[in-house]
């Protein structure tokens, strides 16, 4: 695979997110994927993001910088948004905020098969004061 064909599977693949096209997922994660270290699966990575935008309805993925070196995708993903509730363990409450995921993904067969992300809490933090 190339680095264009990469990135446009990855793209397919945030639009998935986007549209919440929870059926075609699994065109884009593997069914033993992980993430930050532990095995969901496909079923648990939906779980996951299903979860994500109960929690945040106004979610929106938004790619700001994409690196494509075949089997890796590095991605920083800028997000605007208002969480219900608490988020990363801040009471954000509806209260709109900005913030960025450093994430590095590893395809296998045109598949997410690993994922390990990093929020950027402490930008969060600042927005709350």
């Amino acid at each position: 695979m190339t680095p264009p064909e990469l990135a446009e599977i990855y793209r397919g693949y945030i639009d998935c997110l986007n549209r919440q096209d929870w059926d075609n997922l699994g065109l884009f994660v593997g069914e033993n994927a992980h993430h930050n270290g532990r095995l969901l699966g496909l079923s648990g990575y939906r779980d996951m993001l299903i979860n994500d935008f109960e929690q945040i309805p106004d979610l929106r993925f938004n790619i700001d910088l994409l690196v494509c070196e075949p089997p890796h995708v590095a991605s920083r993903l800028a997000f605007d948004c208002s969480p219900k509730g608490r988020f990363l363990g801040l009471d954000v409450n509806g209260r709109r905020i900005r913030f960025a995921e450093n994430v590095f993904y590893r395809f296998k067969n045109g598949r997410i098969v690993d994922v390990r992300s990093v929020l950027d809490k402490v930008a969060i933090e600042a927005q709350l004061g």
